[in-house]
């Protein structure tokens, strides 16, 4: 197992299913791989997320923005509460290598100015496009696809 790569996948805590599915899809491909999954510990993109890879036999982690580990999704293993709101999306991004953003608002908006500041890889999917740093993909495979190769790269695409 490779679990000293850490994948963060950020997006909304509602979303449709189509949305769910192509974060579950994500979430799969990083438990195939024996990454750690980093996320926000909610529903939503988050829930799909862990799900899928807890399914595909990874770690789930979920960096609650209440103090209640009860509040994370049931396919989260490690819920750590931080008490924060939403500053918890500064952890989040902290503890992730890359991050691949799926759809989202504001919240998502927020993880990614965090990550490009902090010279983090960003992959986005069906999510703000007009945001120089971004590395844009059409489908789940295709995201995955580009974090895997920075993870190859061992440095920020």
């Amino acid at each position: 197992m490779n679990r000293e790569r850490y994948l963060g996948v950020i997006g909304a805590g509602e979303c449709s299913e189509e949305t769910f599915e192509q974060a579950r899809e994500i979430g799969r491909l990083t438990g195939l791989m024996g990454w750690t999954l980093v996320c926000g510990g909610l529903g939503g993109v988050m829930e799909g997320a862990a799900k899928g890879c807890l399914e595909a036999g990874g770690l789930t982690v979920g960096l609650l923005p209440g103090m209640e580990r009860s509040a994370a999704n049931p396919h989260i293993r490690v819920a750590i509460p931080t008490g924060l709101g939403e500053g918890r999306n500064l952890l989040v991004v902290r503890a992730s290598d890359v991050l691949i953003a799926v759809s989202g608002g504001f919240g998502t908006l927020s993880e990614i100015a965090f990550a490009l500041q902090a010279g983090k890889t960003v992959i986005g999917l069906d999510t703000w496009k007009e945001i120089d740093g971004v590395l844009h993909a059409s489908t789940a495979a295709e995201a995955f696809e580009k974090a895997r190769s920075c993870f190859s790269l061992a440095e920020t695409c």
